[in-house]
Order: C-alpha cells, then sequence, then structure tokens
C-alpha cells in the first residue's frame, strides 16, 4: 500500500510539474523533455536553445527509472519529445525497451565519438563523468590505491565504502570490468572488496564522501562531480570542509560513464527534438551542460580550477554500449558477491 501511494504521488507531481511549467499555444514550436538531469543550471542552455530557434523548450523533470516507467506506460500518448538520461545503463535499457527512436544527424554523427553514441542512432551522449576514487590520507596508504581492483587488497579490510547495488553507476563499473578484465577476474575482485567493505551500504555518493572524511572509513568510488560540487560549497561549509579531508584517485585509464538523449520513440516534434538534441550534443551545448555541474564536456576536460586539480584522465576503450551490453551480468555477479 506505502508502494502504491508513492506510486501515485509521484506520478500526481510530475503531472503538476507537466501543466505549470507548459504554457499553451498551439500554434507555437515546441519540444517536450522527459530528463532524468536534475540540474537547474540545464535550464540556461534550453533558454540560449530557445532564443537561437525560436523553438519553446517544456521541461518535465524526474528519476531516470520514473521517466522510463512513465513512457512505457504512456505508449502511443507519450507527450515526450526528447528523453534525456544520466548512466548507460539507463539510456540502452530505454532503447531496449523500445522507447527511442533512430535518428539521422551528420552535427550529432561528428560531433559524437564513437564509443558515446548508440551504433543504431537512438541516443547519443551529452556529458561524461569519470568514477573515481576517493580516499582519506590519513586512514589509508594512498600511494598503493592506483586503481578499482586496489580496493579488494586485503590490507584495506574494513576500509572500504561502497554505495548499494541498485546505483546505476556501480553497475557500469561493474560491467566495465566484466569488458575489460572477463567475468572470472571481475568476480574475484568484487569478492575481494566486497569482504573489505566496512559499513553498510551507503545510498548516495555525497555520504561515501562525508565517511571517508569523517574516517568511518578509508577510501570509496564516487562520481567525481560530486567531490566538486562539495569543494565548490554548493552544499554548503561542513560538505566542504569535508571534501577538503580527501584525495581524489583516478585510475589510468579510468572508466568514464555519460548523460545522454534521444529522441522518443513517438515523438509529435520530431525535428524540433533532433535540433535539440544536436544543440545539446554540439560544442556550446555539451560545455554549456558540463561546466556548471562540473561534468565534462563530450570532447574536453571541464576547466574549472576544481576540477582540474583532480588531474587529467584517460578514458578506457569500453564503449557505453558494451556498458549496457553487460549490465544484467553486472547486477547478477554484485549480487552473488553479497553487494547489498
Amino acid at each position: 500500500m506505502q508502494k502504491l501511494k508513492k506510486l501515485f504521488y509521484s506520478a500526481l507531481s510530475f503531472s503538476l510539474l507537466f501543466n505549470i511549467n507548459i504554457p499553451v499555444n498551439s500554434t507555437e514550436k515546441e519540444v517536450k523533455v522527459y530528463s532524468g538531469r536534475h540540474y537547474n543550471t540545464d535550464r540556461s542552455v534550453y533558454k540560449r536553445f530557445a532564443e537561437e530557434t525560436g523553438i519553446k523548450v517544456r521541461l518535465i523533470e524526474a528519476a531516470g527509472i520514473s521517466l522510463i516507467e512513465r513512457l512505457k506506460r504512456e505508449g502511443e500518448n507519450s507527450q515526450a519529445d526528447l528523453i534525456l538520461l544520466v548512466d548507460a545503463a539507463r539510456i540502452t535499457n530505454a532503447a531496449k525497451a523500445g522507447l527511442l527512436q533512430s535518428i539521422s544527424s551528420a552535427s550529432l554523427e561528428s560531433n559524437v565519438p564513437s564509443n558515446l553514441k548508440d551504433p543504431g542512432k537512438e541516443w547519443y551522449a551529452l556529458t561524461r563523468r569519470v568514477r573515481v576514487m576517493v580516499a582519506n590520507p590519513k586512514v589509508v596508504d594512498i600511494s598503493k590505491i592506483k586503481d578499482y581492483t586496489d580496493l579488494a587488497n586485503p590490507s584495506l579490510k574494513g576500509k572500504v565504502c561502497l554505495r548499494n547495488r541498485k546505483s546505476p553507476y556501480n553497475q557500469s563499473l561493474v560491467a566495465n570490468q566484466i569488458v575489460n578484465k572477463g567475468e572470472a577476474a571481475t568476480k574475484s575482485w568484487l569478492n575481494g572488496m566486497i569482504s573489505n567493505v566496512s559499513k553498510p551500504f551507503f545510498p548516495g555518493d555525497i555520504a561515501i564522501v562525508r565517511a571517508v572524511a569523517k574516517k568511518q572509513c578509508g577510501v570509496g568510488i564516487v562520481n567525481h562531480y560530486y567531490v566538486a560540487r562539495m569543494l565548490a560549497g554548493v552544499n554548503g561549509r561542513r560538505d566542504t570542509l569535508y571534501a577538503r579531508r580527501t584525495n581524489v584517485l583516478t585510475p589510468n585509464p579510468a572508466h568514464v560513464n555519460i548523460s545522454a538523449g534521444g529522441v522518443a520513440k513517438y515523438a509529435k516534434n520530431k525535428s524540433e527534438a533532433i535540433k535539440l538534441l544536436e544543440f545539446l550534443a554540439s560544442p556550446q551545448g555539451s560545455s554549456g551542460l558540463a561546466a556548471p555541474t562540473f561534468e565534462h564536456p563530450l570532447k574536453e576536460v571541464n576547466q574549472n580550477p576544481i576540477v582540474k586539480n583532480f588531474g587529467g584522465f584517460t578514458s578506457d576503450d569500453v564503449t557505453v554500449q558494451q556498458l549496457g551490453k553487460f549490465n544484467t551480468q553486472a547486477i547478477k555477479l554484485m549480487k552473488n558477491a553479497g553487494w547489498q
């Protein structure tokens, strides 16, 4: 019953948001966006697009899984033209569920690197996120932590913090390891790392940074921009102080994830949706999305001093499509290893 109530109120708030933010004028060109990106700064990019093209952007925001379930329920009656989601697993699952459509765009093919787009042309990356390790040098020897696999070292017994298994970021990291090292090696790594976990599995990356800073554990795995946001004071002074107690350790090569977009299968404003997707994936659009959120644009490194201070990174050769392909297998291995 509680779950049904939650779904009801979630759907209600979704509908209210839709009605409040969408003015009625059938003669205007428009594009309706279902977005799993929860950043207010994205709106300035949409505004710039509207000013340059005359196409109004009607925005609906919700958690990625909620958007996917809503699209499934709506079917042909969906109002969505463009779908934006975070993480490889979510965008590839949307494609597998038949929620997107293939499009033709020379601009997208040119601006989006080959490993960050769908070979079937149903989705394209917009920004990049690096999965890094965050460590407390007063708890662990950071000189001995170079790669994700080092977290399985017995010397880190009781010193590792992890986000829960439901996190698509962790699912994609494990899928990445399956592609890079094979199932057997990934299984061995998971067993060793999980045996080193000191606390209950955390609900989010920021909680891990806080735990590492408080010496509740010595090292954890997070997306780089969470640490950057804390250092920048986005979450308040206390979190800034916590983040300053930690070191960001970036593997070389590193696992890179994405936020991405695709045109909805039943888009009623398809040409406008393609134009917006092209704009978001352009150098101007990608930087506009990434700069204020501390993500990386598609082809450059975020120039914010905080992010630059983390050091450069080299992405491994795993494609986003491969991350999606091995998502189910990754979840199975995580569960079997005791990743809660």
